[in-house]
């Protein structure tokens, strides 16, 4: 199923990235997510510059991790170059969490979101349905998060 491959794709390390040689200073994207249940663990977010790799664990071109506060938290993108984002998210509860949880068919078990707010169907949004056009400087792609 399909589910499997969504379960896969929240995998987020901090700071990793793609090639940011094209990056320019002063272009953030930052990310609130609002809805969260509680302020256990972190917000782990994912911003993917392609559809081909998007939401692929490890395909990531930047990955953040945000604390939580009040139940809210913000991701933050620093120097990304202009052009075509989506995000993907999870909340990880769990100390040392790097990585979703899912159940025997892939589907979330932790709370988990897209930029635009894109739903699941049997499987992760489509690229397109999650991307925004960035033009450089301050943008935000704010996400509500959805628990199963």
């Amino acid at each position: 199923m399909r589910f499997k491959t969504l379960g896969l794709a929240f995998v987020f390390a901090a700071g990793l990235a793609g090639s940011a040689a094209e990056a320019q200073q002063g272009n953030t994207i930052t990310v609130p997510v609002t809805g969260l249940r509680n302020n256990t663990g972190e917000v782990r977010c994912g911003l993917f510059n392609s559809a081909s790799t998007f939401p692929t664990n490890g395909q990531q071109f930047q990955g953040a991790v945000s604390p939580i506060t009040n139940q809210q938290a913000t991701c933050t993108f620093t120097n990304v170059p202009p052009g075509t984002y989506a995000v993907a998210i999870f909340h990880a509860e769990k100390p040392g969490q790097t990585k979703m949880d899912t159940g025997m068919f892939g589907q979330p078990l932790d709370g988990y979101g897209f930029s635009r707010n894109a739903k699941i169907g049997m499987g992760p949004p489509a690229f397109s349905d999650a991307a925004y056009s960035y033009a450089g400087g301050a943008a935000t792609f704010p996400i509500a998060i959805t628990y199963p």
